[in-house]
């Protein structure tokens, strides 16, 4: 299991049951080997007045020890992900609430707000960070957790003090490749010497930061000069690693202005680092750890066959399904729930100012939350109508039938899906395609009373309401037609038309709306050859999606070709074109032969309104409630199907 931190779940950073559980969930799902959500080793270094993570203390100690001892029971590994701080990368909040001054290996600006310089940390500092992590080091081992990995990736403190676009130090721990590296050697020695040659520690690192600039990231190995560490460096910083002595090298990419290498989101293909571990394993004889996105069982034992790496970590993925090690054992692959790369429920609601909610996964509701939803059956199971296939319909007929209820469900199009069938149709969409086959999958497992091609009236209920104890209706969204002159023209077409082959599109487009719907909807048009104009009212397009997914998707609208303009809106539809208005109420016409609506849903609620009042149990849930993302259909579906 690949370190994830799970925000919002470490009270005093210490490991709560809720944490205890979710660990303890993966190592009965049969994972080997456990390596934590990173720790700090101290705080006074790099002193946020708000510690972004958990610290090793003496005060956690004992529910370390109790970690180790639940995870062990079940034969698992376990070991403990420390880091030497944030740096450059420390949260923007932090520093506008509390005015903190960031640390760094030298004078850099703050990722976050570019306009704060960090304070370079003295040698007398970085020589009290070892020791720090010799200190913690030794609660590790009182706490009998099997091993260490050192958090020395994705451009947090000890990358920078690595790699020479953010290290400018002179004194012993800057200049060449052996002084940069000189930090987590010595942290390395100082653990070694507290603990035991033989206690086993780890080192993750990029092998390559995908920097074309100090701001940019790239998408691409070559074609532009890295400004990061290239593979040259990594390479040779991999042997120096080895010789140091470190036990594994668990090998991934990027750094926060590339973030869509060290947190892969949908759009990356599946084993997307694998080369990468297989360079690094070329020249160590270590065990060397592959990650990003392997959580296909085929791609997996693939890349172990052919030696390309050791060992295969999975981070999101055992969010998705803490039992795909056991369910892979068992030849049950087909049960798999796949990861769709959204960064909703594990990034986004945890970070995100406007929600900083706890850790979770959108696929997957009782992650982190194992002992609060433990699906059981009810002493007196009750007839419930689901009304509506889409993702929330079937996850909460799913999770109703799981209990114990007897569940029918009704769907008006002749297949299950709602809008994952549109959502599924690019190929850079797969994952979303795996998740609706593995939703089509578990219902027919399930033996689910499914009526397709059956639209459902209030008549049809009024008549036959005493068959069922419970509605629930989740009827689902229809695309919202802007008020717009020249809408209902023959050129206008709607994202979810054409996507499902519906409606065609002609050699010129211009698509309305710049939310991620519309710039995947782009991105899938330029790619068949089509010239594809973006019009935004806002700022800047995509701001719906978490950074990762959100940066991706710009370098791919970029790398198509795709045109972007922003701060401006549709006035009117013409027969050969849109005419727009920008903020300086500048006046434009913009040729095309086709209009894509990308402006959004609104919900289909006709059948929930006329019932209410009439029906004792009747919910609403997914986007008929109100049109949103995948995370909170699945979720709306969920915890419904479970509080019946």
């Amino acid at each position: 299991m690949s370190p994830m931190l799970p925000l919002g779940l470490y009270p005093d950073g210490i490991i709560s049951e809720r944490i205890r559980e979710y660990y303890v969930e993966r190592a009965k799902g049969g994972v080997g080997l456990i390596i934590t959500g990173v720790f700090k080793v101290e705080n006074e270094v790099e002193p946020a007045p708000v510690p972004y993570y958990p610290i090793v203390t003496l005060k956690a100690l004992g529910s370390l020890g109790e970690l180790s001892d639940y995870v062990h029971a079940y034969g698992a590994k376990l070991f403990i992900q420390l880091t030497a701080g944030t740096g450059r990368l420390i949260p923007p909040e932090i520093i506008d609430e509390f005015g903190f001054k960031p640390v760094s290996a030298s004078v850099n600006p703050a990722f976050y707000r570019p306009n704060v310089m960090t304070r370079a940390l003295t040698t007398e500092e970085v020589q009290k960070l070892v020791k720090s992590f010799a200190h913690a080091a030794e609660i590790v081992a009182a706490a009998e957790i099997d091993g260490i990995e050192l958090h020395g990736h994705q451009g947090y403190l000890l990358d920078q003090f690595t790699t020479s676009l953010w290290n400018r130090r002179t004194d012993k721990y800057g200049g060449d490749l052996e002084g940069r590296l000189r930090l987590p050697i010595e942290i390395l020695e100082a653990i070694k010497d507290t603990v035991g040659k033989d206690f086993p520690v780890t080192y993750r690192f990029g092998l390559k930061h995908f920097l074309s600039s100090p701001e940019r990231g790239s998408l691409n190995y070559d074609g532009y000069i890295e400004v990061g560490r290239d593979i040259k460096e990594g390479l040779e910083m991999a042997k120096r690693l080895e010789k140091a002595g470190f036990d594994g090298l668990h090998v991934d990419a990027g750094c926060y202005e590339s973030q869509y290498w060290p947190h892969p989101p949908i759009y990356q293909p599946h084993g997307c680092m694998v080369d990468l571990a297989a360079k690094v394993k070329e020249v160590v004889s270590i065990p060397v750890i592959a990650v990003g996105k392997l959580d296909i069982p085929e791609l997996a034992e693939k890349v172990l066959r052919e030696g390309k790496a050791d060992i295969i970590a999975l981070g999101r993925g055992l969010l998705a399904d803490p039992y795909w090690p056991k369910k892979v054992q068992e030849g049950k692959v087909e049960d798999i729930r796949p990861c769709i790369g959204c960064h909703e429920g594990c990034m986004m609601r945890s970070i995100s100012e406007s929600m900083g909610r706890p850790f979770t996964c959108s696929v997957n509701p009782s992650c982190a939350r194992e002992r609060r939803f433990i699906i059981t059956h009810v002493e007196k199971p009750k007839k419930i109508l689901v009304v509506g296939g889409g993702v929330a319909g079937m996850e909460c007929a799913r999770v109703a039938t799981l209990r114990g209820h007897h569940v029918t469900l009704y769907e008006k199009n002749d297949r299950l899906g709602g809008h994952l069938i549109e959502a599924s149709v690019p190929d850079f969409k797969y994952d979303i395609k795996r998740l609706l086959e593995w939703y089509e999958t578990q219902l027919k497992k399930l033996k689910v009373d499914i009526s397709l091609n059956s639209e459902v009236t209030p008549e049809f209920i009024r008549k036959n309401k005493d068959k069922w104890d419970v509605i629930v209706i989740a009827t689902g969204s229809v695309p919202l037609i802007p008020e717009i002159p020249g809408v209902d023209k023959e050129i206008v077409v709607t994202c979810s038309d054409l996507l499902l082959g519906k409606k065609k599109s002609g050699k010129d487009v211009v698509i309305i709306g710049g939310g991620s719907e519309g710039c995947e909807t782009a991105v899938w048009l330029a790619k068949q050859g089509k010239s594809v104009t973006i019009v935004e009212m806002l700022p800047e397009v995509a701001k719906d999606l978490w950074e990762s997914n959100h940066m991706m998707l710009l370098e791919m609208l970029k790398e198509n070709g795709v045109k972007i303009i922003v701060n401006a809106y549709v006035q009117e539809i013409a027969e050969d074109g849109v005419i727009i208005i920008d903020k300086n109420f500048k006046k434009s016409m913009i040729k095309c032969d086709t209009v894509v609506l990308a402006t959004g849903l609104k919900p289909k609620r006709d059948l929930y309104d006329a019932l209410t009042g009439e029906i004792a149990e009747l919910y609403l849930i997914g986007d008929c409630k109100e049109p949103h993302k995948i995370h909170h259909a699945i979720w709306d579906g969920f915890i419904i199907g479970f509080s019946i």
